[in-house]
């Protein structure tokens, strides 16, 4: 091609083609979404629930502190947001593919030059010996891939997506942390609340012991109930090392996730707290409302989007390339004590390229991008089923906890009116003070039963908003520390 013809019009109608990308490959997946939930609870509240900020729900403040700390702290949190920074700057290196690149180039030097005139025999020849030049020359070189098939713009949009992935990544990231966090902090108060239970539970059999060491001196028992209640006690004595140990490990974890040391999590957490009495609504979602709230879903959504990108660049290689080229520099020589020479060139230059033979590379890597799509595309669909399975889990076990917790609620009401009327026979010379003290020990294992149900209860409600996608919505904007 004549350089003469590529005029300011005629590059604009190439940047134009450009734009147009024939080889493009569609991204969109069918998803079969179920209508409703098959396990969610027919009653919902007048309510609407918060997604963004839902463990307030919880009306607890020291979750809340825990909570701030861990969006300020998290160590997981600052890799994803690095992460983030990463795939935006590679989205520029892409699209800086698709404008001119100008480079700058100087350089200088001395030389001096000896020759021997040809034809001479050795030893005899005569040397020409010039003069010291110094020479300097420098210049600027212009060079334009024109993006005729949307090769390097299937690339660009590509790294857009990868970089789109990596922000669903930290929304990911964060809603996993908030789950995190509350459950370990919901089980740490259950556990310390059964803790003080099982102490109680604990003196109580003492007390029954050494009244039974009291009957035996009276002859009103025998060294059989002495043994048996020994043999129950220790057996309760040695369940208080298992909540202690499950106790402190539920702190060293929660100062992981906080980012600090566990010893200095432990000294804040060492008094007990009880249980949160309020708790978040139910979300009000349907199935296909996940794909817009659930980040691992749109994070899938964005890898399909980048391999059906990645197809289409990869199908570009098989068109020509254009490429405009321009340069020009300036050069001086100075030849000894004489004026220095200067002279300038330039050069306009154009060069299309096209593949003939490349051994099937091109080929293969355009099937390896087609089984790349394949793969994400796949990956969306399963990703998208184990969000609905998270869901159907999450309301099952919410609603089995909360049944038990109703009827474990109704038999310590019955235990505590059973205390109180053997309690009353006592007190009234009518029984006798073991009954009391079975009576109590009843109600206490009800009432350890009913703390493991109660924190079960609200471990769930947090596991059916981490399975909706809560601790993020779409318009909010993660501003909680300096690392964002």
């Amino acid at each position: 091609m004549n350089n003469r013809y590529l005029t300011p019009l005629t590059i604009l109608s190439l940047a134009w083609l450009s734009a147009c990308t024939p080889t493009r490959v569609g991204d969109q997946v069918a998803l079969n979404s179920p209508a409703n939930w098959q396990h969610a609870p027919s009653a919902q509240t007048s309510e609407t629930a918060d997604l963004k900020t839902w463990w307030q729900g919880f009306n607890d403040p020291f979750l809340n502190e825990l909570i701030d700390q861990a969006l300020t702290a998290n160590h997981d949190l600052k890799i994803a947001a690095a992460r983030v920074r990463e795939a935006n700057a590679m989205v520029t290196v892409a699209e800086a593919a698709l404008y001119p690149s100008l480079d700058f180039s100087l350089s200088g030097g001395r030389e001096k030059r000896i020759d021997r005139i040809v034809g001479v025999p050795s030893g005899q020849g005569i040397k020409l010996i010039t003069p010291t030049a110094d020479a300097v020359s420098g210049g600027l070189a212009a060079r334009w891939e024109i993006d005729l098939f949307g090769g390097r713009h299937l690339e660009a949009e590509a790294a857009a997506a990868q970089a789109e992935g990596s922000q669903e990544g930290l929304h990911a990231a964060q809603v996993g942390l908030l789950a995190q966090v509350a459950t370990n902090y919901l089980e740490l108060r259950g556990v310390q609340l059964r803790t003080g239970i099982l102490q109680s539970n604990i003196e109580l059999q003492r007390e029954r012991l050494r009244t039974l060491q009291v009957f035996l001196k009276a002859g009103l028992a025998n060294e059989a109930d002495i043994a048996r209640q020994q043999t129950l006690l220790q057996g309760t004595e040695a369940t208080l090392p298992l909540l202690t140990n499950a106790g402190q490990k539920l702190i060293h974890r929660l100062g992981v996730l906080l980012g600090e040391p566990p010893e200095n999590l432990e000294k804040r957490l060492a008094v007990a707290g009880p249980l949160p009495v309020a708790a978040p609504n139910i979300p009000d979602l349907l199935p296909s409302d996940l794909l817009a709230q659930r980040p691992d879903l749109r994070l899938a959504q964005t890898e399909v989007s980048a391999a059906a990108a990645s197809l289409g660049a990869a199908r570009a290689d098989l068109y020509p390339k254009l490429v405009l080229s321009a340069s020009g520099g300036l050069g001086a020589i100075a030849v000894g004590g004489f004026p220095s020479l200067a002279d300038s060139v330039y050069a306009l230059g154009s060069g299309l390229s096209a593949p003939i033979f490349n051994a099937g590379r091109i080929r293969a890597h355009i099937a390896a991008a087609d089984a790349r799509l394949d793969q994400v595309a796949a990956n969306y669909e399963k990703t998208f089923l184990l969000a609905l399975e998270d869901v159907e889990n999450a309301f099952v076990a919410h609603r089995s906890a909360t049944d038990s917790l109703g009827q474990l609620s109704e038999a310590e009401a019955s235990a505590e009116k059973a205390y109180r009327l053997v309690n009353a026979l006592y007190q009234q010379g009518a029984g006798n003070y073991l009954a009391v003290l079975d009576a109590q020990r009843s109600k206490l294992a009800v009432s350890d039963e009913r703390a493991k149900t109660e924190t079960a209860v609200n471990v769930a409600m947090v596991s059916l908003y981490r399975a909706f996608g809560g601790g993020w919505t779409i318009d909010s904007t993660i501003d909680k520390a300096s690392i964002w």
